[in-house]
């Protein structure tokens, strides 16, 4: 039994129905949910989904409005435990992106790991594992590498 956190990406795919990837976000996750994993969300994830959801579709995001994205947002916290933000997690972001150099948008993708450490969540759900390798006791899996 392992813990994961989803990443955006994939709650926003399991959103979107017009999505080419919808059912295999979904289908991960319930194979997540079937073998008895853990399987969180944390505040960090509605910002982010947030941002895309709301954009319009001219600018590569969903054109929702901001109800269908409010009800989206709390079915899944229906649905998952939310990992709580702590003062801890600032301290671990601010170590892991000055020990690994991160600049400009990966800073989001760190503070996601941050989350992860201080919660002992040790894998990634995400359709980007490339942005999160190379840290430490953390695993990025993509959806179609469950089984």
């Amino acid at each position: 039994m392992a813990n994961f956190l989803l990443g955006t990406n994939v709650l926003l795919r399991m959103s979107d129905g017009n999505a080419s990837t919808h059912l295999l976000a979904g289908n991960a996750v319930a194979t997540l949910l079937a073998r008895k994993d853990k399987v969180y969300i944390t505040a960090q994830n509605f910002i982010e989904f947030w941002a895309v959801a709301t954009r319009p579709l001219d600018a590569n995001g969903l054109g929702w409005t901001t109800q269908r994205t409010t009800t989206e947002i709390e079915q899944f916290l229906n649905r998952f435990p939310l990992l709580e933000d702590s003062p801890d997690i600032l301290s671990r972001w601010l170590t892991l992106v000055t020990t690994y150099d991160i600049k400009g948008k990966k800073v989001h993708d760190t503070r996601l790991v941050a989350v992860m450490q201080a919660h002992g969540v040790t894998h990634l759900l995400t359709f980007n594992t490339d942005d999160f390798t190379g840290y430490p006791d953390i695993s990025p899996i993509h959806p179609n590498k469950v089984t």
